[in-house]
C-alpha cells in the first residue's frame, strides 16, 4: 500500500515538472524576435472583419483558434456561463476529456491535436499569455481575449 502512495506521488511530481517545462519552453520562445509580440487589442482589431458571433447571454469575450499552419479563426462568444471552458463546451467549439488536472482539450473548432498520436497539443492563452489555469477553471472576464493554439 505504501508503494501505491509513492507511485501516485511520483506521478504527480512528474506531471507538475512537465507542465512547468512546457510553460518555460512556451515563454522562452515568445520574445526571441525583438518586440514582435502582438497585443490582444491588435489581434482583435486586425481580425474584426472575419469574426463569427456565437451564443446568447450577458457575458461576451473574443475567442481565437490558431491551427498548425498559423491560420486564425475568430469568434465573439456570448454566454451566461461562468467559465471559458463551460461556454466553449456548450457551443461545441472544444472537445476534451476530464483528467487529473482538469479538462484535456483534444479538439478545437473541429481540429484535432493529440500529443500521444501527433506530438502536438492545444495550448490555452489569455491575452497572448500562456494560461495560468485550465480553460475549464478560467472565469470569463469582459475585454479579455482567449485562444487555443496548436503547439509542438
Amino acid at each position: 500500500m505504501n508503494m501505491k502512495r509513492m507511485k501516485k506521488a511520483l506521478s504527480c511530481i512528474l506531471c507538475m515538472v512537465l507542465i512547468v517545462a512546457m510553460a518555460l519552453v512556451t515563454t522562452g520562445c515568445s520574445g526571441s524576435a525583438g518586440n514582435s509580440k502582438v497585443t490582444a487589442e491588435e489581434t482583435t482589431a486586425s481580425s474584426t472583419a472575419e469574426v463569427t458571433v456565437l451564443g446568447e447571454g450577458s457575458k461576451q469575450f473574443q475567442f481565437g483558434v490558431v491551427d498548425l499552419e498559423k491560420n486564425e479563426t475568430w469568434f465573439e462568444i456570448h454566454t451566461d456561463e461562468e467559465t471559458v471552458g463551460a461556454a466553449l463546451l456548450k457551443l461545441e467549439l472544444i472537445i476534451g476529456e476530464e483528467g487529473p488536472y482538469g479538462l484535456y482539450v483534444k479538439e478545437v473548432n473541429g481540429i484535432s491535436a493529440d500529443y500521444d498520436k501527433d506530438k502536438v497539443y492545444w495550448a490555452f492563452y489569455v491575452n497572448d499569455d500562456y494560461g495560468a489555469t485550465g480553460v475549464d477553471m478560467t472565469e470569463i472576464e469582459e475585454g479579455t481575449v482567449y485562444s487555443f493554439r496548436i503547439a509542438k
